[in-house]
């Protein structure tokens, strides 16, 4: 939901101890606030040290004082920020006090909702802050502080503007018919068509390792017990994440671990191994696991490459799995037999299968490269803009619009149905700014951000 007028306040700094703690405030009371927390409106933008006082006028806690006014403010109203010490107690205090002087406890995200209510700010760069607190690696940051900068709606406008003069051009083709010359079978037309299909291209790419970076990959270990997984999960995390035992069944429940490859963040799963079981907790684990590998992103399924039964089972536990969740074999324990660590080709149609060793390392490198290529991840590139799955949405829904424009224009030359393609496209790219948008997606986007942002 859109939220209420009036001021609003909150603990802006994480729970717990710390050495600065930090009560923000937003709105039309933030004068009458700060002169009797304060005794007097602190100087526009200019650090001043404080006593904050209680409704007796005796010190609540001593630090900086903070105001800006309407409309040269992040939300483009009235701003107070206390800066005291970072105690729980001396913030909640604080905080009770603000809350007795008019203000109400500020909801999730509504001082940045406000930033974009009141136009500081668009849609994307709204959600970036949120990326770039969120961030899981230096890739990740740099990308949510990019579209947070405005690069990611500059393309996006930048494209919606080229739509718009090409629709210009269109809709003259369509008003003045009588013309000797066929507007729409002009080269410029068709190369500024073919520039919009290109940039589009571009930004669809940026946007998706931009997504890469920020939701990663949930990888699922899976595969029968005592296959290496758990061995396997220790070596991707370069610690002892899991108990590794000889004893079948060591793994009975769901361990997660997050790790980064080149920026890449990997979300794994390790499971228990399947098999068929009496034992009620075991059986359980087994049951969590199948659950986890039903919504991966990737199985890695592990095999112990020098079991013979496990190998001669391998297709038959291949088509257990879902049929929808892309599937990766490891050949484990190379040391203990003569193949050495590798990629080997699917077979049949089947999975790609990689040969290596958790205990040695040998053939890890491999792995890792070889889940990097499976999502067309690309590291080294420096365009990459924080993104989320409904900008991917709606740059699909409006590449799509410009492609049938594109078709309606070379095969029929359809001026009006053109014409309509591509307004549809800039309604969908809308989407994305903020331009176009609902009051339930703003109460889903902003209700997802932390209290005091």
């Amino acid at each position: 939901m859109i939220p209420g007028p009036g001021t609003i306040a909150a603990i802006a700094t994480p729970p717990g101890r710390g050495g600065i703690g930090i009560v923000r405030v937003s709105g039309p009371a933030c004068g009458r606030i700060a002169t009797a927390l304060l005794g007097e409106v602190p100087p526009a933008r200019l650090a001043t040290l404080r006593d904050f006082l209680d409704e007796l006028g005796d010190p609540i806690d001593h630090g900086l004082a903070l105001y800006f006014p309407a409309p040269h403010s992040l939300t483009g109203e009235d701003v107070l920020e206390l800066q005291g010490h970072g105690g729980p107690v001396v913030l909640g205090i604080l905080l009770r006090r603000v809350l007795e002087l008019g203000a109400r406890q500020a909801g999730p995200g509504e001082f940045t909702q406000r930033a974009f209510l009141n136009d500081r700010i668009d849609l994307a760069q709204a959600e970036a802050i949120a990326d770039l607190i969120d961030s899981g690696s230096a890739q990740a940051a740099r990308a949510a502080l990019r579209s947070l900068r405005g690069e990611f709606s500059a393309q996006v406008h930048a494209l919606v503007e080229a739509m718009l003069e090409l629709r210009m051009w269109v809709e003259a083709a369509i008003d003045f018919p009588e013309e000797e010359v066929d507007f729409l079978a002009d080269r410029a037309l068709g190369e500024r068509m073919a520039a919009i299909r290109v940039r589009f291209a571009e930004l669809s790419e940026n946007a998706r390792q931009g997504a890469l970076l920020r939701d990663g990959l949930t990888l699922v270990i899976a595969g029968r017990p005592n296959a290496g997984k758990s061995s396997l999960l220790n070596r991707l995390a370069g610690y002892d994440a899991a108990i590794v035992t000889p004893t079948p069944g060591t793994t009975r429940d769901v361990l997660r671990e997050r790790i980064e490859i080149d920026g890449l963040p990997l979300h794994i799963v390790d499971t228990a191994g399947l098999r068929d079981s009496a034992d009620e907790v075991e059986a359980e684990g087994i049951r969590r696991a199948q659950h986890e590998i039903a919504r991966a992103d990737r199985v890695l399924y592990v095999v112990d490459a020098s079991d013979e039964r496990a190998l001669a089972a391998l297709d038959e536990d291949l088509e257990a799995l879902p049929t929808k969740v892309p599937c990766t074999v490891v050949l484990n324990k190379t040391d203990r037999v003569s193949a050495a660590a590798g990629t080997e080709a699917a077979v049949a149609g089947g999975p790609t299968r990689i040969r290596l060793s958790a205990m040695t390392g040998a053939g890890l490198d491999l792995l890792r490269e070889h889940l990097k290529d499976c999502v067309g991840f690309h590291p080294s590139e420096g365009g990459a803009l924080s993104a989320r799955t409904r900008h991917l949405d709606a740059l699909r829904r409006a590449r799509a619009r410009v492609e049938e424009a594109h078709r309606l224009l070379v095969e029929r030359h359809a001026g009006e149905l053109v014409a309509q393609e591509l307004t549809d496209a800039q309604r969908e790219l809308g989407e994305i700014t903020g331009e176009v948008s609902s009051e339930d997606l703003l109460g889903r986007i902003f209700g997802s951000f932390c209290i005091g942002k």
